[in-house]
């Protein structure tokens, strides 16, 4: 039974150990002094001038999280490639049932308008 979680074990000590020691190979290697330019915020090369007014849009995260649903999802088909040819028909209609279903939902946030660009 305690045979069963070694390597569970051996992996999560090995977890602990490497954590601190990157940490610290950091804190060697890194330089001590930065420079000034290393400091100041970054966007497409363009220095900032002044803070921005108003609200910030989170339409952009909307799209990102949609896309972060069906990307995961979409991974799920990949096992089901590796062991079409075990599944016989039953797997076949499976996946049907479930690609169905990802494109209703793809079809649910587009009526929605979670994939319209312009506000």
């Amino acid at each position: 039974m305690v045979s069963s979680y070694l390597g569970i074990g051996i992996l999560f000590v090995i977890a602990i150990i490497i954590v601190p020691f990157t940490m610290v190979l950091g804190k060697l290697f890194r330089p001590q002094k930065f420079e000034i330019s290393k400091l100041e915020p970054f966007e497409c090369g363009i220095e900032v001038k002044d803070v921005p007014q108003g609200k910030t849009s989170v339409h952009f995260y909307i799209v990102a999280l949609v896309f972060l649903v069906f990307d995961v999802e979409t991974v799920f088909l990949f096992p089901w490639a590796v062991a079409f040819d075990k599944l016989g028909l039953f797997g076949f209609f499976e996946v049907g049932i479930f690609l169905l279903l990802l494109i209703a939902a793809y079809i649910y946030a587009y009526l929605k308008g979670a994939l319209k660009w312009e506000e």
